[in-house]
């Protein structure tokens, strides 16, 4: 069943605990921000399977049910020190080491047939601006690497292209740091607490929401 109010609605999808971690803060931030209003949109946080395409399936079916305006997925990424909106997604799954369900694909597609790759139509500029204004830590990430972050990226990006439950939705993918107290983060990276991450999403969901224009300021990278 879909859900059809006369408000919009914002899908903050984050994924399950991913092999030894009790936690993934992806999901803890998008459970904390359910319900929410953010520039009169309704949050919906989803919680995904950290798994090849049964992601996509529960991704598919939130987007049917909630019909929103933006599709945000959040992802953890264990090296990373601050909150980093990613710019592109490619057609590729390419796995380091097995998902949830042991599924390790080499080499294929994300969707046979589909395009090679796919921009992120949210406003990454200025949703990173509006986080380092409220003090969290953020910054553009040119890659998504190749696991199931990436393959869920593509995924929003080919189903709002095609999906007419959502027609006109921006969408794209954010990467967040581990917890400080995540036990396989590196030793080197401080963390981010829960609260900032969560108060880093709210300020950059209220950017996706408001701001029409992307900012035009360097966020390029020489590698």
């Amino acid at each position: 069943m879909s859900i059809r109010n006369s408000a919009p609605t914002i899908l903050l999808t984050g994924f399950e605990p991913f092999e030894n971690d009790p936690i993934n803060p992806a999901w803890e931030i998008a459970r904390a921000l359910d319900g929410e209003v953010i520039a009169g949109a309704t949050v919906h946080g989803v919680e995904l399977p950290c798994v090849f395409g049964d992601s996509i399936e529960a991704l598919d079916q939130a987007i049917a049910r909630y019909r929103p305006v933006l599709v945000v997925a959040l992802g953890f990424a264990g090296n990373r020190s601050d909150i980093t909106p990613e710019r592109v997604a490619i057609n590729l799954d390419d796995a380091r080491i097995a998902d949830n369900a042991g599924n390790q694909p080499v080499d294929t597609q994300v969707v046979q047939g589909g395009p090679s790759a796919y921009f992120s139509t949210l406003p990454i500029k200025a949703m990173t601006r509006a986080m380092l204004d409220t003090g969290v830590a953020a910054s553009v990430s040119n890659t998504a690497g190749t696991f199931v972050c990436n393959h869920i990226f593509y995924a929003v990006m080919h189903s709002l292209a095609h999906s007419a439950a959502a027609p006109g939705a921006r969408g794209g993918f954010i990467h967040v740091p581990p917890l400080p107290d995540m036990k396989d983060k590196n030793p080197s990276n401080a963390g981010m607490d829960l609260a900032s991450q969560v108060k880093g999403i709210r300020a950059a969901l209220h950017a996706a929401m408001t701001v029409e224009q992307d900012l035009r300021v360097t966020a390029g990278q020489i590698s």
